[in-house]
C-alpha cells in the first residue's frame, strides 16, 4: 500500500515537472513571437500612397522579307540568325514595323496635389506614362524632371487630396533594422515584402553618386521606384536595383537613400535639373600593395589617378598620386565613398580635404564647382620605329609621337608596345598602355624611364601610372629580382 502510494507520488511529481517545462517552453515561444514585427498596421496606413506605373514606348523594328517580298515569320531564332549574318535589313524589300513596348514599375505619392516619385529608368524614353492609384483611378503623368545619375524621376498627375507617404531619414537607419517594401513585382500590384538592412553606403559599378542601402528584402522587376519603409511607417529609400545572376531576386537588393532622393526632388521642382559638386579628378581604390608603395599603414582612401586641367582639384593643388583620406571632415574609406560626398556639396563652397602625399599627410582647401558634361579622351594607339626593350621589366617601349601627345592634352609619357612574362605583366601593364608616371616621377622619354627603372631597388613596390583607353589607372609594380636592363 505504501509502495503504491509512493509510486503514485513520483508519477504526479514527474507529471507536474513535465507540465511546468511545457508551460515554460510555451511562454518562451510566445515571447519570441512577440518580438517578431507586425507589419499589418504599417501596410494599412502606407499602401494607399503607393502607385503602379505603366509606360508605353514606340519602337521600330526592321522586318525581314523573303526574296519574293513576303514578310518573314516573326520568330526570334530566325530573326537572330538573319541579323547576325546580314544585319538589320530595311530599304528595298524590307520595312520598319512600329509597335508599342510596355513596361511596369512602382512609385509613391509625396504630395497631396499629385507629385509622384519613382526611378528614372522606369520612365526613361517613355512616350506615355500612366499612374494607377490604389483606388484604381488612372492618370496620364507628366515628367517634371529626371536625373540619370541618381536614378530619380519626379512625375505630376492632375489630382488633389491624395494619400501621401511619410518621409523619414535614411541617415537614421541602422544595419540589422527591419524594413518593408511595397510595389508591383511582375505587375502584381501592392505586393508587400520585408527584410532587414544588410549594409549602408554601398557603391555599385557605374553608379558614382549614390551610397545605396543594401537589404535582403525581396525585390523583383516591377518593384523599381517603390518605397522602402522603416518600422515607423516612414519612407527611408527608393527601391532601385537588384544583384542577380538569374534576373530574379537572389537576396541582394539596393535602395536609393531617401535623403538623396528628396534633395534631387527639391532641385527638380525648383530648377528642372540637378546641380552636383565636382572636383575634376579620376580616382581608384587603394589595395594593400599600393598602400605599401605609398608608405601607408593600411589601404584606405581614394587614389588620384588624374587631375583634369583647369579643374577645382588642379586649382587647389591636388596632384596625381595623392590619396584623399578625408573630405569636409568625413573619412574617405574607399574610392566609392568620395563621389557621393562631393556630389552633395554646394557649388562655390570651399571644402577642406586631407591627402597622403608621398607618405605624409597634407590638408588642402578646394572650391567646389558644378559637375559639367563628361568628356572622354581617346588615345590613338600607334608607335614610331624606335622601340626599346627594358629587360628588367620585360617590356618594349617607345617615345610618343607628337600626335599621341596631342591626344593626351600635351602630356608626356611613353608607349608600351609589348610585354613579356615578367614584373610589368605581373603588375597588370598591357600593350597599348601609356606610362605617365613611375615611382611618383613624371615620365617624359624612354631614356629617362630607363634610368628610373635602373635605380629601382629589388623587393620594393612602387606605383606606376598608366593611361589605358582614355582613362588613367595606378598599378603597383614590384621587382623580385635584380636583373639589369
Amino acid at each position: 500500500m505504501n509502495r503504491n502510494a509512493g509510486q503514485g507520488k513520483v508519477w504526479w511529481l514527474s507529471l507536474s515537472v513535465a507540465m511546468t517545462m511545457l508551460m515554460m517552453v510555451a511562454a518562451s515561444a510566445g515571447a519570441a513571437m512577440k518580438d517578431l514585427p507586425d507589419f499589418t498596421e504599417l501596410v494599412e496606413q502606407s499602401s494607399p500612397a503607393v502607385v503602379n506605373i505603366s509606360t508605353t514606348t514606340k519602337v521600330k523594328q526592321e522586318q525581314f522579307r523573303s526574296p519574293h517580298g513576303e514578310a518573314m515569320p516573326d520568330q526570334p531564332p530566325i530573326d537572330d540568325f538573319l541579323r547576325r549574318f546580314f544585319g538589320d535589313r530595311g530599304g528595298e524589300g524590307g520595312g520598319a514595323e512600329e509597335f508599342d513596348e510596355k513596361s511596369l514599375g512602382s512609385g509613391f505619392v509625396i504630395s497631396k496635389d499629385g507629385y509622384v516619385l519613382t526611378n528614372n529608368h522606369v520612365i526613361r524614353d517613355a512616350d506615355e506614362i500612366v499612374v494607377r492609384l490604389s483606388d484604381r483611378r488612372e492618370f496620364v503623368a507628366e515628367v517634371v524632371g529626371s536625373d540619370k545619375n541618381s536614378d530619380v524621376a519626379l512625375l505630376k498627375i492632375d489630382a488633389d487630396n491624395l494619400p501621401v507617404v511619410k518621409i523619414g531619414s535614411s541617415a537614421a537607419l541602422k544595419v540589422g533594422g527591419w524594413v518593408l517594401a511595397i510595389g508591383s513585382p511582375f505587375g502584381f500590384e501592392h505586393s508587400v515584402t520585408a527584410g532587414i538592412v544588410s549594409a549602408k553606403g554601398r557603391s555599385l559599378p557605374n553608379e558614382n553618386y549614390v551610397p545605396f542601402i543594401q537589404t535582403d528584402v525581396a525585390i523583383n522587376p516591377g518593384n523599381s521606384g517603390g518605397p522602402l519603409f522603416n518600422m515607423d511607417g516612414e519612407v527611408v529609400g527608393v527601391n532601385s536595383q537588384i544583384f542577380s545572376r538569374t534576373g530574379g531576386f537572389m537576396g541582394l537588393s539596393f535602395a536609393i537613400p531617401i535623403d538623396i532622393a528628396m534633395s534631387v526632388v527639391d532641385q527638380l521642382r525648383s530648377a528642372g535639373h540637378v546641380t552636383r559638386g565636382w572636383l575634376g579628378i579620376l580616382i581608384q581604390d587603394v589595395d594593400r600593395t599600393l598602400a605599401e608603395s605609398f608608405g601607408m599603414t593600411k589601404p584606405i582612401g581614394a587614389l588620384v589617378a588624374r587631375v583634369l586641367p583647369d579643374s577645382p582639384a588642379q586649382k587647389a593643388g591636388i596632384e596625381v598620386g595623392d590619396v584623399i583620406v578625408e573630405f569636409d571632415g568625413k573619412e574617405v574609406e574607399s574610392s566609392g565613398g568620395l563621389p557621393p560626398m562631393v556630389g552633395v556639396s554646394k557649388v562655390g563652397e570651399k571644402v577642406p580635404l586631407k591627402v597622403i602625399r608621398k607618405g605624409k599627410p597634407l590638408t588642402l582647401k578646394v572650391t567646389i564647382s558644378e559637375l559639367p558634361e563628361e568628356d572622354q579622351i581617346d588615345l590613338a594607339s600607334g608607335s614610331d620605329d624606335s622601340s626599346t626593350r627594358i629587360k628588367r621589366l620585360a617590356i618594349m617601349v617607345a617615345d610618343l609621337t607628337p600626335e599621341q601627345k596631342q591626344e593626351l592634352d600635351g602630356k608626356n609619357g611613353i608607349l608600351v608596345e609589348s610585354t613579356e612574362s615578367g614584373p610589368a605583366s605581373k603588375a597588370g601593364i598591357r600593350r597599348g598602355d601609356v606610362i605617365l608616371q613611375f615611382n611618383n616621377v613624371d615620365v617624359g622619354t624612354v631614356d629617362q624611364f630607363k634610368k628610373l627603372v635602373a635605380d629601382l631597388p629589388a623587393g620594393k613596390a612602387v606605383p606606376i601610372l598608366v593611361q589605358r583607353r582614355g582613362s588613367p589607372i595606378f598599378l603597383a609594380l614590384k621587382l623580385e629580382e635584380d636583373a639589369k636592363q
